[in-house]
């Protein structure tokens, strides 16, 4: 009866012993289904493409990410990546359709494959800032590995995060700008009024100097991201505050000379504070000598 329907076009093989029922170029549910199924009994999706399921990922990834129970051998599927868990059973939405692991069972595994820790940062600032999960789920979650990329970093990444880091830029600056040279701690996220009555929010607030850092990851800037970015140092202005604003370059690749920028700011607003250098070749300690600053 299968061969017969295969052959006469009423079914398509997609996986061996996966057929479709019905004609055309099957969706990305039929193909996400057939995966599973392809699997096997205890099979999940996961990794990226739990991710885009759970509103994680922007984006289908190119494969299609399955785990299955450790003591499974089996061949993968054409064009499906295959993982193995002892956890396969614990990690898993069983009720879902098609069944994926929990959020936070997939940004640990993103973050186990993840080619470096910018990329371990997105995962879980996105996941936070989208509110689909949270710090304590994510603490649950990593308790339960024995083994764990990044440990002592994803801890902290998650704290920072749940405070109000919402990107990469910001983990970063929080970490290697303001705490790794002493600067004073800022407001994260401060909301403000906007001149037409909008709310809005300032990435960090140096409240008792009036200077406000805007970080900016964008790669590219259109005209009407342009003009918001100058409304919002133009309303900082007005509310008396000097507004700085620093990109990816400036963080990542330059952190102690925009430290040293901001601790001159803040200083010449009434900080009383010193930056200190965090490395012997740092720029805070070529030209920030407490009683000297140049």
């Amino acid at each position: 009866m299968i061969k017969f329907r295969v052959k006469s076009d009423r079914w398509r093989q997609i996986h061996r012993g996966v057929y479709t029922t019905f004609t055309g170029v099957p969706g990305r549910s039929a193909q996400l289904w057939a995966a599973v199924l392809s699997a096997g009994p205890g099979a999940v999706l996961s990794h990226e493409t739990a991710a885009e399921l759970h509103g994680l990922a922007d984006k289908p990834s190119d494969r299609i990410h399955v785990t299955v129970p450790w003591e499974r051998h089996i061949a993968a599927a054409r064009g499906v990546r295959q993982h193995r868990s002892k956890r396969a059973r614990e990690i898993a939405m069983v009720q879902s359709s098609p069944p994926r692991t929990f959020v936070e069972e997939t940004v640990l595994d993103l973050a186990q494959t993840a080619a470096s820790f910018d990329d371990v940062c997105g995962w879980v600032t996105r996941a936070l800032s989208r509110d689909l999960t949270d710090e304590a789920m994510l603490f649950m979650a990593m308790r339960q590995r024995a083994k764990l990329r990044w440990r002592a970093g994803l801890h902290e990444l998650i704290t920072a995060a749940a405070g109000g880091d919402h990107s990469v830029l910001e983990y970063r600056y929080d970490r290697d700008v303001e705490r790794a040279h002493g600067l004073p701690e800022p407001v994260r996220q401060a909301p403000f009024s906007q001149a037409d009555g909008r709310r809005g929010r300032r990435d960090r607030l140096y409240r008792e100097y009036a200077v406000v850092v805007e970080l900016d990851g964008r790669l590219a800037h259109g005209i009407e991201d342009q003009w918001r970015d100058k409304a919002r140092d133009n309303a900082a202005a007005v509310d008396g505050m000097q507004s700085l604003r620093y990109d990816w370059t400036q963080v990542r690749w330059h952190p102690c000379e925009t430290a040293l920028e901001v601790a001159k700011v803040l200083r010449g607003r009434g900080w009383t504070g010193w930056p200190k250098p965090c490395s012997p070749g740092c720029a805070v300690a070529r030209q920030f000598i407490p009683g000297r600053a140049s």
